[in-house]
């Protein structure tokens, strides 16, 4: 069964890692895909592989911290299929230094992208959804945000903040039809994750009680199950996808 089959999907950072295995695991279940990415090549990428293996899927090149551009976007998707039923806000930097050494522009990137690009989404994505009383907005947040990192006062605090408004807009919508949750992944395997130093990740993956890192598309799994009629009674939800760290 395909669980969002003939549904539109807009997914932020979806040019690589998390945002495009969410992507492929979307198409897998026949949703019709909008590619987003700040790197127009990587959205373009993105959406030719996909439709390559037999979905619908278009690349934007947005910026989420625009305005302008987040408005284009959700624009895109609904003059390209007719409607916007899902939103995944996967779009993130990280931008880590001690308290001591962060500048505030380090501090004010980081929040911009996670806390300012996840509201854009929700602002201008919501009315859609609202008109048709149906959608499902999907929020990916961090284990950092729960336990606070260091090095990383900045996406802890962003991530934390994700989840403070993925219950505020859920408690806003839930009257119209329109669920709001948010994903907080642990020790995924990425190219970002993957180029720490080998004692490093080590020190990580000792943390995890199940042994392992994440592969994408565990979280892409996980998405699915929120953005789908399977989650039609959950909103307001944080799911923790960590192996069991940080529990």
């Amino acid at each position: 069964m395909k669980l969002l089959d003939g549904r539109t999907a807009i997914i932020t950072g979806a040019g690589q890692g998390i945002g495009l295995a969410i992507a492929g695991v979307f198409a897998a279940h026949g949703a019709r895909l909008v590619v987003a990415d700040v790197n127009p090549d990587a959205a373009d990428a993105a959406a030719e592989a996909l439709s390559d293996s037999g979905a619908q899927a278009v690349s934007v090149r947005c910026d989420v911290t625009v305005e302008e551009q987040v408005e284009g976007l959700v624009g895109t998707a609904v003059g390209r299929y007719g409607a916007l039923d899902v939103l995944v806000s996967n779009a993130g930097i990280t931008r880590d230094a001690t308290l001591r050494t962060m500048t505030a522009a380090q501090f004010r990137e980081v929040m911009d992208v996670h806390l300012l690009g996840t509201w854009l989404g929700m602002k201008y994505a919501a009315p859609h959804m609202r008109e048709r009383r149906s959608g499902a907005i999907v929020n990916i947040s961090s284990i950092s945000g729960k336990v606070g990192l260091p090095g990383q006062t900045n996406y802890s605090a962003a991530k934390a903040g994700v989840v403070g408004m993925t219950k505020a807009a859920a408690k806003e919508l839930a009257h119209r039809g329109v669920r709001v949750n948010a994903i907080q992944p642990g020790l995924v395997r990425t190219a970002m994750t993957e180029a720490l130093r080998p004692e490093v990740w080590q020190e990580k993956l000792a943390g995890v009680p199940m042994g392992r890192a994440a592969e994408p598309a565990e979280i892409g799994t996980v998405a699915l199950f929120l953005a789908s009629d399977l989650s039609s009674y959950m909103t307001g939800a944080v799911l923790e996808v960590t192996g069991g760290r940080h529990m």
